[in-house]
């Protein structure tokens, strides 16, 4: 066993432990005579039970069908849930650029939008639309923009930010005056 995989297995906790653990903290909140407080956390622990366990009966729904390491790597990749948990734990293999380029291609037919840039630091994407041709009502706008956001959201949950750059297509034409044509010699008399 290598000094890497040993610590990790140190530092993994033991399911029954984290079991006791999570009934030692629901009883301390149930004892604080606060029934809405003892509610929401035995909430909170069910929602996230829900959510692990959806994810892990993807992994094993994905290792199942037998498929290639790169085809395994791709399906689980390309499941909304399993990246998600994969990014909470900071263990997604793909970069953050990659994941929102992923996110974008997965809508991109329907929505068509490119990155503009993405600030690491403060977690905020500017996303740039070209014009869609489209009736130009700001609430199709609007679901087309929900869209590519949800689809960032889980692909890439760590932008916590996402504005709108329209695209340029070129410079706008020259305006063109249409009026009545200056007489001529022929007319003017």
């Amino acid at each position: 066993m290598s000094a890497g995989t040993a610590r990790e297995a140190a530092a993994a906790p033991h399911a029954e432990e984290a079991g006791r653990r999570v009934e030692d903290v629901l009883d301390r909140l149930a004892r604080r005579d606060d029934p809405e407080v003892s509610a929401a956390a035995e909430e909170l622990v069910r929602v996230l039970m829900d959510y692990y366990g959806a994810g892990l009966a993807r992994i094993a729904h994905h290792l199942e069908r037998g498929a290639d390491h790169g085809a395994l790597r791709a399906a689980l990749l390309g499941d909304e849930l399993v990246t998600g948990l994969l990014v909470l734990h900071d263990l997604h293999p793909e970069s953050t650029a990659a994941r929102i380029g992923r996110a974008l291609d997965s809508v991109r037919r329907q929505h068509p939008a490119e990155v503009a840039r993405f600030d690491a630091d403060t977690g905020v994407l500017r996303l740039r639309t070209a014009d869609s041709g489209g009736c130009g009502c700001p609430s199709t706008d609007q679901a087309a923009q929900q869209a590519v956001e949800a689809a960032v959201c889980c692909f890439a949950p760590e932008v916590t930010e996402v504005g709108w750059e329209t695209a340029t297509t070129g410079p706008e034409p020259a305006l063109l005056q249409i009026s009545r044509r200056p007489p001529t010699a022929a007319t003017a008399s």
